[in-house]
């Protein structure tokens, strides 16, 4: 029992430092790439939002590691020990347990992200996210302390529900991690080559749609890994009608810098307007506006 007590601290230290480093090597990558070819030219102080978008990461770790050191790896040891979730009950061989266990785990986030923009006050918490007035490497982490509480909560929850082995969550927390700074980032990537990525992995190009200002297309592309789940459940949006140059980034409500500065943000969801964003108030569908002369 002390050997096995021993492993797991070894094997969560292990996790950290897989963790940061996976963290730190993609936002170096994205920031490098953003430099040498942006996609959109920026419209709001990129100084100004980084210091916003990274205090917020700075508040929910520290947050995260006070209140839920262990979470969803945790949950998996816990799993694995006593016979809890699906993969434990029917003894589902290690390589189809974490193949299984990844697919799983990436649904219910495409599902919680529907659920947040579908549920008005998750939508409040959730309007943190889509508030930035630019779309960036740094946009991938902006979320509201509430937020990723109750995203952490249906985590642990799922992987409680499905028994996936702990490597099956590092991984599938590395992949989460890393795909929501490539997806947000301001990158160009020629067309031929997002069409094919796009099959297996959402691209900046087609997680962009879901950040225009856009009813219909900010309720489009919840994916944020795998893009199947859009396909599949019908919310896959190709291409924003405005083109990526030309689209608006953010919320129609919130469009003053001044008022999105960290404390505002932290705040928002209880004194921020919420708009017609639900998705039961979906507007019409958008239509390309021809520019005269």
């Amino acid at each position: 029992m002390r050997n096995e007590s021993l492993s797991r601290r070894i094997s969560m230290h292990a996790e950290t430092y897989i963790r940061l480093g996976f963290f730190f090597g993609i936002l170096v990558i994205m920031t490098l790439w953003e430099l040498v070819s942006p996609k959109r030219t920026l419209t709001a102080s990129k100084a100004g939002r980084w210091g916003n978008n990274l205090g917020i990461v700075l508040i929910d770790n520290v947050m995260i590691r006070l209140l839920t050191p262990a979470a969803a790896l945790g949950m998996a040891v816990a799993a694995r020990q006593n016979g809890w979730g699906l993969l434990n009950h029917f003894h589902v061989p290690a390589v189809p347990a974490i193949i299984i266990g990844i697919l799983f785990l990436d649904m219910v986030i495409y599902l919680q992200h529907l659920m947040f923009h579908a549920v008005p006050l998750l939508w409040r918490l959730h309007m943190v996210h889509h508030a930035d007035l630019d779309i960036d490497v740094t946009t991938g982490l902006r979320f509201h302390p509430i937020e990723i509480l109750i995203s952490m909560g249906i985590k642990v929850a799922a992987v409680a529900v499905i028994g996936p082995p702990m490597t099956a969550v590092l991984i599938f927390e590395v992949i989460l991690n890393g795909t929501a700074m490539f997806n947000h980032g301001n990158v160009s990537m020629p067309g031929a080559l997002d069409r094919v990525v796009r099959l297996f992995v959402v691209t900046p190009d087609m997680h962009r749609v879901h950040h225009s200002v856009t009813i219909r297309e900010t309720n489009s592309n919840f994916g944020f890994n795998f893009p199947w789940w859009d396909r599949i459940f019908g919310t896959y949006r190709a291409q924003p009608v405005a083109g990526h140059k030309g689209m608006t980034i953010g919320l129609a409500q919130f469009r003053d810098p001044r008022k999105l500065t960290l404390l505002h943000l932290l705040v928002l969801p209880f004194t921020g307007y919420p708009g017609s964003y639900a998705i039961n108030k979906s507007g019409m569908e958008p239509v390309k506006r021809e520019k005269k002369g």
